[in-house]
């Protein structure tokens, strides 16, 4: 074939060339007469709930079922669920869950119902990103979070009442036993303490070997042995002391003083009280025994008389010190005075055989001339002494270990009021639950000092972080028997393990934010297994109200008992 001439070539490409100029042209121009798009609406989330309660963003709803959720969500313009994005919004807790949009006559509102079960206690949230969906575009991230319900099947078989409380105390009572210091006997300050002992809570273990073995848990034999391993270590020469009173902590083997704090690094009396009244319990409980036992009492009084309790007056005060230290003397100036948990240092100063307090330091210093009275009612209590809402719990506990309240009274109050009004408030403030906490009601409930998620507080409805202590509710079994055991069918049978260990019940839990502390603490585990016995059998009271020198100091400042 010949060659195409180079004219003919040049028409074809000048004609393609014109189509294609036409084409565009005609494109251009069909869409320069269109009108440009419509921008889309802003919008931005005026409310959202879960299950019909309000939340801001970030917030969380508690205590949402399993199995039927809804969540609301009101934007400030008309939006078209049609146009409902999956990618900007979802619920998720790892794994997305599926849900369906539901019909609404609201414009601006989009209903979700999840599809899927949930998970029981497990925390879900709602993501709503900013972008273009519902036909809308939404100015701002948003997301909200909901914890589902708790499952309340029994964790453990169940068993009485009776057998239950006989459980729980065993199980505490293993903390004062094999947990404690190989070389004093003392009660360890906390789980992992190591060497560090505490004085108050080796008190409180010496009444609760007592319930031990009263309850077979050991024999009588066995618990006085670890009894006199303790007095024994106390009355060392070398284990310090400082006017006959003791540290907060000190080493458990060579019994020298740990600072509680920089200038807490002497004696401590209230800590010393606690001690005290352990060791007038024991030595109530073992005054008729064998000759052994007698020479362990007799080396009991000689520590109770060697306390020094005026010299706390800090140089003639009428009122006490809690702390003298040897190197900063009364630098930390915390007078006793009520209403707290220092009652039982001013009733032991006044029973003292050797170095008594006289009434016009108890009612100057304690009782501030009737200052600590209150006489307000709170939730429907009224409360005879104290701070507004009563404070934590344990002010209810720890002087009432040995010291009786069921007939106590003075001019200032009757302490068995007291305590059932101080235990009826909290209570009833966590039933009533005004801070929304998680699980907060009448069968979880109880304020007291305790670990919580970011450290250590003293809980109270005056200072509620949403964290309960298993020790608040069970301590108070002598004054709310029944709302007590509500609480420890609720912590033993629902929350099982995630509290329940070795020792008893740990120390504390957020269930708003989902926290158990792995701890346990020597003056959280003693309130429970003592004031449990004294509901059953009156046992550590009975005891401690029988010393003679206890009821001298009643008797000299005023009390009927």
């Amino acid at each position: 074939m010949g060659k195409i001439p180079q004219f003919i070539v040049y028409n074809k490409m000048k004609t393609k060339f014109l189509y294609v100029l036409t084409a565009l042209t005609v494109f251009s121009l069909f869409y320069s007469c269109k009108e440009p798009p419509i921008p889309l609406s802003s919008a931005y989330i005026e409310s959202l709930s879960v299950n019909g309660k309000s939340l801001s963003s970030d917030g969380t709803a508690m205590n949402v079922p399993i199995d039927s959720v809804i969540i609301q969500v009101i934007f400030s313009t008309e939006i078209d669920n049609l146009k409902i994005s999956p990618d900007k919004i979802y619920v998720s807790n790892n794994d997305k869950v599926q849900f369906e949009i539901l019909t609404t006559e609201n414009p601006r509102e989009l209903k979700l119902k999840l599809k899927d079960k949930l998970n029981y206690y497990t925390k879900y949230t709602l993501y709503i990103n900013s972008g273009e969906n519902l036909g809308v575009n939404i100015i701002d991230n948003s997301k909200v979070n909901f914890l589902t319900e708790l499952d309340t099947t029994p964790k453990f078989p169940v068993i009485s009442t009776d057998s239950l409380l006989t459980l729980v105390q065993k199980q505490t009572f293993r903390y004062f036993w094999d947990y404690a210091h190989p070389v004093s006997g003392f009660a360890r300050e906390r789980l992992g303490s190591g060497e560090t002992v505490t004085t108050g809570g080796t008190g409180f273990g010496l009444m609760a070997i007592l319930v031990g073995i009263e309850r077979s848990f050991i024999t009588r034999s066995q618990g006085y042995e670890q009894i006199n391993k303790i007095v024994s270590f106390l009355s060392r020469p070398q284990t310090d002391k400082f006017h006959g009173a003791f540290p907060h902590w000190m080493n458990g083997t060579t019994g020298k003083v740990i600072p509680f704090s920089t200038k807490d690094n002497g004696a401590d009396l209230i800590e010393t009280s606690f001690l005290m009244q352990g060791l007038l319990t024991v030595q109530a409980y073992f005054k008729f025994g064998n000759s052994s036992e007698q020479a362990m009492c007799a080396a009991i009084q000689q520590l109770w008389e060697k306390v020094e309790w005026n010299w706390f007056q800090k140089n003639g005060e009428q009122k006490l010190y809690w702390h003298w230290s040897p190197d900063y003397k009364w630098d930390m100036n915390m007078p006793i005075t009520g209403w707290n948990e220092g009652l039982i240092a001013y009733v032991l100063a006044a029973s003292s055989p050797t170095f008594p307090i006289t009434k016009p330091v108890y009612d100057n210093g304690w009782a501030r001339n009737g200052a600590m009275k209150n006489g307000n009612a709170y939730y429907g209590v009224t409360l005879p002494l104290g701070e507004g809402y009563g404070g934590p719990l344990f002010f209810t506990h720890y002087s009432f270990l040995g010291l009786d309240p069921r007939n106590l009274s003075d001019v200032y109050a009757n302490y068995w009021t007291q305590n059932l009004a101080h235990a009826k408030i909290n209570y009833n403030y966590c039933v009533a639950n005004p801070r929304g906490y998680y699980g907060y009601g009448e069968n979880c409930w109880g304020l007291t000092a305790s670990d919580f998620p970011d450290g250590y507080t003293a809980s109270s409805p005056s200072n509620d972080r949403g964290t309960i202590a298993p020790t608040a509710a069970l301590a108070s079994f002598p004054y709310t028997p029944v709302e007590s055991v509500k609480a420890l069918n609720f912590f033993y049978y629902t929350l099982g393990n995630r509290i329940w260990g070795e020792y008893g019940f740990k120390d504390a839990f957020s269930l708003s934010r989902r926290w158990f502390a792995e701890s346990y603490l020597a003056i959280d585990q003693g309130p429970v297994i003592i004031m449990i016995e004294n509901y059953r059998s009156g046992l550590i009271w009975n005891n401690f109200m029988s010393c003679p020198d206890v009821k001298s100091g009643l008797t000299k400042l005023g009390f009927n008992y």
